[in-house]
């Protein structure tokens, strides 16, 4: 027998201010989607210009709405409140690349694969945890973690007096400064906990945004 097929209608809305001038929402994207009523199913949808635009103009962010609709205009739950289906409520990914203009401010050396640079530097490292085979991840799938490799000169030693301190004091060896991440930040990632339930959290200490000698 073959499965059954739902037919559903999805629409995405932007949320305004409420005013006189008529509707509180403006229409972003419809869509018909056919899908096995049997099997669960996951919808991506692009957001792109809709959060371009609330960047430029975050005032204007005031959410947006979901809502699902069966061949007879019935509304549909976009979320199943049934057990055990706790974490399938829907959810917004963001990716924001870094450009190519730095500041001024942002001391530090930045690398690729074919540099001679023999200094402290950062590299590029892009994380994949499918490569892991870590399913349990559901975003991002991949991330660029960075590193930090390369020698501190001895002239480094007069910017940390502790270490040039020890480097003359210590008699088990060698204590000069070394490469090593000077600024990190998080990520935020989704992933499924023990229970199936997908947790939003904020990872600190996941990428590596600036390297120095200490």
């Amino acid at each position: 027998m073959s499965a059954a097929v739902s037919v559903l209608f999805v629409q995405i809305l932007r949320l305004k201010p409420v005013t006189d001038q008529g509707s509180r929402h403006i229409r972003i994207r419809s869509l018909k989607i056919e899908l096995n009523s049997r099997v669960g199913h996951w919808q991506s949808i692009d957001f792109k210009h809709v959060l371009q635009n609330w960047f430029k103009q975050p005032h204007t962010n005031w959410g947006i709405d979901i809502n699902a609709f069966d061949e007879s205009g019935n509304d549909l739950a976009v979320t199943s409140l049934r057990p055990g289906e706790e974490g399938l409520q829907p959810f917004l990914e963001v990716k924001v690349l870094e450009t190519t203009k730095r500041s001024r401010r942002n001391l530090g050396l930045d690398c690729d694969e074919h540099s001679t640079e023999s200094r402290c530097c950062r590299y590029p490292l892009t994380v994949d945890f499918e490569a892991f085979g870590w399913d349990w991840i559901i975003a991002p799938k991949r991330y660029k973690a960075n590193y930090c490799s390369g020698q501190c000169e001895y002239m480094f030693m007069q910017k940390y007096p502790h270490t040039h301190l020890v480097q003359h004091a210590n008699p088990r060896g060698s204590a000069g400064p070394c490469c090593t991440p000077t600024k990190m930040s998080p990520i935020n990632m989704l992933y499924f906990n023990d229970k199936q339930q997908i947790i939003h959290g904020k990872i600190p200490g996941m990428v590596v945004d600036r390297c120095g000698c200490s």
